[in-house]
């Protein structure tokens, strides 16, 4: 006979949908199997109620028969060869009677008794355990549910210990009723064929007894048909007998090894460290589905990686469908409200963002080390996993977080030493891994001898001894960092615009170009990257406070200013193209445009990145009018002291001609004949003085004509 499909116990743990597609075939054909069953069933029976009833009509007619002679019949009664030859009939048909007396109890032991077995035990056997599996499946899954749901706190220990009991009780439950479920429909596939075979071969066996008394030829032809079915029913039986001591075995064993993995904690870090060389991964995973504007659900399913391609599928799906391309994308752990061990896959464009969510931090961190793998394509070369484990290590030297700002500016002036060595050590990388490490060179946007700063670092500089001691004498306190409140307050209460957001700082770094328009995507690419590798989950939480003179951020706890970004060098600020919780900032340092350095600022908001940048922009809209607002005040000013100016000298001139009009009226009052001769000394001193007077109005008056 071909040989037996198997379904395969020993990926019963794994419990992945391949295998539940598998299962789903067997159910129908098992499904098939009892529909045919119940029809063969059905016209056995009526052949089994058939043969009895010729059995009893049969002997009903024998029994007619001999009673003949006891009829009395008005005509004919007396007929005796009429009546031998009856006798005769019901003599033979009397055997005969006998014989499909034989043959219904045959075919009630040979034909009947087997199918009625299979039926109402194998398969009634099939349809319990289908229903206790389905049970303990569901018991399972919202068990996990219950773990998934579980709270960060850790005053809560004896709910989550009740969750870890709960998840092993459930997964055990269902391993083993999976497992004895598996075998029971494997152990079907065989006992389908001798329940088909068997009633066959009792009815043919009954049959030929019952013709064996007139044909001998056709029993001797129906033998050895007969007992060549008859060993293979045997030889079946027995394989049947092997293939389920050996599944016995194989349950017991799996049950003693797996106990361990019943329960949903990470494994001990020395016996099973991570692995982040892997190219491939496959497992459950919970994915967040939004479901409104501020709503979301979780949902549990099959997750496996395909070439460059995140596929997902569902446990009644045939095939695996695509969630995201992950060549390029970028991913990195998040920290979620609701869930633990998160982590989001961003795709190259921008345009998709997937939440998802792991068992424990040990796969969660599996996930993304594979993940950034294929994005740098690296399952395209021949030797990916040695490919991978160079690359995760040039990554570590490539990218160092910065712990203070003191380091991170030494770090930006390194010696010539440490810079040909680490150019080096990048082109040999590079020499080595040329096809699959094209992705892992910085663009030329970003500076890369430049290190990712991680942490919000307020420098204090000596000025705070010379402030503190200014702020004694005059009898006010001095801040420690460097900010003054009051400063703050009246900036804040003279600035027309104020808003404030609240920011994580997600990380800053020196870039060359700030002009460019996708300076600030590269970035976030970068600084994603680097927290992803080096798993850096804390985020400095800020108050952003945007007014139309700078941009401020503020201790939410003591209300101190961290950092202070005058408007003026502010070059850029836009969000993320899809997830609209990012935006950056491009701000020119204090060496002002001629300096071509630039700092790229990226930061995750609670709002949408859209309405801070907005804000920003319309921030310096102010500023800008209110520059020009400024500039034409003053020029106004200007224009009314010039005015006023003139105005003077024309009242000035004025007046010169009202002087220069009365001195002639008094010249031509002296020169006239006639006058007293008492005043003639006093005229002539008027005339003297006059004629002075005059010739000094005429030089002013041309002097002011000159000037005019």
């Amino acid at each position: 006979m071909p040989g037996i499909e198997k379904l395969p116990i020993e990926e019963t743990l794994e419990d992945s949908p391949q295998t539940r597609s598998l299962l789903g075939v067997f159910e129908e054909d098992t499904a098939a199997m009892s529909n045919y069953c119940s029809q063969l069933y059905q016209a056995m029976q009526r052949i089994y109620d058939a043969q009895n009833e010729l059995s009893a009509a049969t002997h009903l007619t024998s029994r007619l028969l001999k009673e003949y002679d006891k009829q009395r019949f008005p005509l004919g009664g007396d007929d005796e060869v009429m009546s031998s030859t009856l006798q005769q009939f019901a003599k033979v048909i009397d055997e005969l009677s006998s014989c499909h007396a034989v043959l219904s109890t045959q075919l009630a032991d040979a034909m009947m008794f087997p199918i009625t077995q299979f039926k109402e035990r194998d398969l009634k056997e099939i349809l319990t355990l289908k229903e206790v599996f389905q049970i303990s499946s569901d018991d399972h899954d919202v068990a996990m549910n219950r773990f998934s749901r579980l709270s960060k706190k850790r005053d809560n220990d004896k709910l989550r210990a009740e969750a870890v009991e709960d998840v092993y009780t459930s997964r055990k439950k269902q391993h083993q009723t999976m497992m004895h479920y598996f075998c029971s429909l494997n152990t079907l596939q065989y006992k389908k064929k001798t329940a088909l075979l068997e009633p066959l071969l009792g009815y043919m066996q009954a049959q030929i007894s019952f013709f064996k008394l007139g044909s001998e030829n056709l029993t001797q032809q129906w033998e050895d048909f007969l007992g060549t079915i008859g060993t293979s029913v045997q030889n079946v039986r027995r394989e049947m007998e092997t293939e389920v001591g050996q599944m016995h075995e194989t349950i017991q064993e799996m049950e003693r090894s797996c106990d361990p993995l019943y329960v949903p904690c990470d494994p001990d870090p020395a016996h099973s460290p991570v692995c982040r060389n892997l190219t491939r991964k496959q497992g459950y995973l919970h994915i967040r589905n939004k479901t409104g504007l501020v709503s979301s659900s979780w949902e549990r399913q099959y997750f496996f990686t395909q070439g460059g391609n995140l596929m997902q599928q569902g446990r009644g799906e045939v095939a695996g469908g695509l969630v995201t391309d992950l060549d390029n994308c970028s991913v990195m752990a998040v920290d979620c409200d609701d869930r633990r061990f998160c982590f989001q896959v961003t795709s190259f464009d921008g345009k998709k963002v997937v939440t998802l969510q792991s068992e424990s931090r040990r796969d969660c961190d599996e996930w993304i080390s594979t993940i950034n793998n294929i994005s740098k394509r690296i399952y395209l070369s021949e030797n990916a996993e040695e490919l991978a484990a160079r690359v995760n290590q040039s990554a570590l030297e490539a990218v160092t977080p910065s712990p203070s700002f003191q380091q991170r500016h030494e770090s930006m002036r390194p010696s010539s030493k440490g810079r040909a060595g680490r150019a080096s050590s990048i082109s040999s990388v590079g020499s080595e891994l040329s096809p699959a490490l094209s992705v892992l060179s910085l663009d030329a946007l970003v500076d890369p001898e430049t290190p990712i700063q991680f942490d919000i670092i307020s420098p204090v500089t000596e000025e705070n001894s010379g402030q503190s001691k200014t702020a004694a004498q005059s009898g006010r306190r001095s801040n420690p960092f460097g900010e003054s409140g009051d400063s703050t307050s009246e900036d804040s209460e003279d600035s027309i615009l104020h808003q404030l957001f609240i920011v994580r700082f997600l990380g800053s770094m020196e870039v060359k170009t700030p002009e460019s328009v996708d300076i600030i995507s590269e970035t976030m690419r970068q600084i994603l990257a680097a927290r992803a590798i080096h798993n850096i989950f804390r985020m400095t939480e800020s108050h952003l406070l945007v007014t139309c003179d700078c941009l401020k951020l503020i201790d939410p706890q003591t209300q101190v200013t961290r950092l202070r970004f005058p408007l003026c060098t502010v070059l850029q600020c836009s969000s993320h193209q899809d997830n609209k919780r990012l935006f950056g900032l491009v701000l020119q340092p204090a060496g002002g445009p001629g300096d071509s350095r630039a700092v790229c600022y990226i930061f995750e908001s609670n709002n949408d990145g859209e309405k801070i940048c907005d804000s920003v922009g319309l921030a310096k809209q102010i500023a800008c009018h209110s520059e020009m607002d400024r500039k034409a005040v003053e020029k106004r000013k200007e224009t009314d002291k010039a005015k006023e100016k003139q105005q003077e000298e024309l009242s000035k001139q004025k007046q010169i001609e009202k002087d220069l009009e009365e001195q002639s009226r008094l010249i031509a009052a002296s020169s006239r004949p006639g006058n007293p001769p008492v005043a003639d000394e006093q005229f002539l001193v008027l005339s003297n003085s006059q004629s002075e007077d005059s010739d000094a109005g005429e030089e002013g008056k041309k002097k002011g004509e000159s000037e005019a």
